[in-house]
């Protein structure tokens, strides 16, 4: 069943052996003898691509309620003396996690011996069941409905320029004013390309932009050299707004907070490392009050 659980999320049988850490030939196998003993085909091979027949997909349904009791049962037995210890591999937006992510890591393995991070930075979105993650640290709303969130803080969507810039443009003062303006478009993962507003006023920022990607950093970098007002993370700005080389326009129009979760896989019951760690964000969530 973990063979076939795992050459399905994972679609394909070198994939599924490498999470196993078996060779692809011994998961053919295991798959084989599994469709043998249910007199059953589960899975439609071609040579690109594998996909489950109807009866595969209800099985892979069974199949994942089965594992998840079973490692419920082990884990139960042995909660209480279980100690946070293997790898634990977190993924979270570039900056975010320099600042506060990577920290918060340290704490861990300070604390727990044991344990292993690997820390993935990145401001591309991740899939966890692809990318084998066992913790993803996302900002804004939860779209994904596979995955359950825990809220650890918070942070504001804002608009900065350079006053390099502003002094060429000129300042809006109203989020209608944008139109005449260079936008730069910060937009990673699912975010959207409108830019929202507390009065609810919406400028497509796409339709404006003249500067695209997927990196606050550069964004920001691109707004610092007078390229135009760029709407970016509080916590990503911070340092240059406080030194004085980007200027927070709009301020009085600035949207709702958004949220900061840490994403996993949904289980009944989590494992020790990753439960220890989410304890370790909540308590080092207290900290980030500038984001």
């Amino acid at each position: 069943m973990k063979a076939y659980v795992a050459v399905c999320d994972l679609n394909g049988f070198a994939p599924g052996a490498r999470r196993l850490g078996v060779a692809p030939s011994a998961v053919t196998r295991i798959i084989g003898s599994l469709e043998q003993d249910l007199g059953v085909r589960l899975l439609s091979r071609t040579t690109r691509s594998v996909s489950q027949t109807d009866a595969g997909t209800r099985f892979l349904e069974r199949a994942r309620r089965i594992l998840a009791d079973i490692d419920e049962a082990r884990l139960s037995a042995g909660q209480e003396q279980a100690a946070p210890q293997g790898r634990l591999v977190v993924s979270a937006p570039l900056l975010f996690g320099q600042m506060h992510v990577a920290p918060a890591a340290s704490l861990f393995l300070d604390r727990y011996p044991g344990a292993q991070v690997e820390l993935n930075l990145s401001d591309r979105y991740v899939s966890l069941v692809e990318e084998g993650i066992d913790v993803a640290i996302r900002i804004g709303p939860l779209t994904d409905s596979a995955l359950i969130a825990r809220r650890i803080g918070e942070t504001q969507r804002i608009l900065v320029a350079s006053p390099k810039y502003l002094a060429a443009c000129g300042t809006p003062s109203l989020p209608a004013d944008l139109k005449n303006h260079s936008l730069v478009l910060f937009q990673a993962g699912e975010q959207r390309g409108d830019w929202r507003f507390a009065d609810g006023q919406q400028v497509s920022a796409t339709s404006h932009a003249r500067f695209w990607t997927n990196s606050g950093d550069a964004a920001i970098g691109h707004a610092l050299g007078g390229g135009g007002i760029a709407a970016v993370f509080c916590y990503q700005a911070a340092p240059t707004i406080k030194d004085g080389r980007l200027v927070e326009v709009l301020h009085d129009f600035a949207p709702a907070a958004v949220p900061i979760q840490a994403l996993f896989m949904t289980r009944r019951l989590l494992s020790a490392k990753v439960r220890a760690f989410l304890d370790v964000l909540d308590e080092c969530s207290g900290r980030w009050k500038d984001t």
